[in-house]
């Protein structure tokens, strides 16, 4: 790990757009902004883990007015080096408990980031920020995957999702703490390199719990972007938690 950014430092920033390539089709990055610019309506939206800027960017020229916290510096600096990037506020620290002035009709955190967050204490304080941010009305939304726990035949705790040749990548689970980690190898010039990357899977009940501790209350979860039904088939969630109007 890197200590000053965390498990995205320099070496995973560098490939990080190429790697999660479907997630910048236009198709996704179109309807998430169309989701977020409608909650946003004419106020701010505060990105925690606003990375290389993948949705703030498009957000922003929606005339919608952006800033984000991410710890690591080297995705930001990718994010700097787009057009448009260097009119983004950001601010480094960790997203579970960096302040940052005023207050945002919208906070969102995408693409799994809140398991980027180890322990449950952590998510619990990401929820309580996301709140403080938030004005009365404001909404907190997240996009996580459901814990592919199905696929787990009994006594086994490693899930593969990309084999070939030269690289090999599974997802490992401890169901009793919830811990996860994504696990990567891969051969480059005749030589095995290897990473791996911690989480902590979370159901959505769990969120909703958490919410309801920072002051939040469930709005609405959809299984995607373009308002899909959330049902038990379901892969991921877009959970969206409101702000009392009149809470301080």
């Amino acid at each position: 790990m890197d200590d000053q950014d965390g498990y995205f430092g320099e070496r995973v920033a560098a490939g990080y757009d190429e790697s999660s390539g479907e997630m910048f089709e236009p198709g996704v990055i179109g309807t998430t902004v169309d989701f977020l610019a409608d909650l946003a309506g004419g106020g701010r939206a505060l990105e925690l883990g606003i990375g290389t800027g993948r949705v703030a960017l498009p957000l922003a020229r929606r005339a919608v007015r952006v800033h984000g916290i991410d710890l690591s510096r080297a995705m930001v600096a990718r994010l700097r080096a787009k057009p448009g990037g260097d009119a983004i506020g950001v601010t480094i620290g960790d997203f579970a408990t960096t302040r940052v002035d005023g207050t945002f009709s919208v906070v969102y955190l995408l693409y799994n980031t809140i398991m980027n967050l180890t322990t449950q204490a952590e998510q619990v304080a990401c929820f309580r920020n996301a709140a403080a941010h938030l004005e009365p009305g404001g909404c907190f939304v997240i996009e996580v995957m459901i814990p592919e726990l199905r696929k787990l035949p009994a006594g086994q705790n490693v899930v593969p999702f990309h084999v070939s040749p030269t690289r090999w990548a599974f997802d490992t689970y401890d169901v009793a703490t919830q811990a996860t980690s994504s696990n990567y190898v891969e051969v480059v010039d005749g030589r095995g390199e290897y990473r791996s990357i911690p989480f902590r899977y979370v159901w959505p009940s769990e969120l909703d719990l958490m919410a309801q501790l920072a002051g939040l209350r469930l709005r609405e979860r959809w299984d995607g972007w373009t308002g899909e039904a959330f049902t038990s088939e379901s892969a991921r969630h877009v959970s969206v938690w409101e702000k009392p109007a009149g809470r301080p």
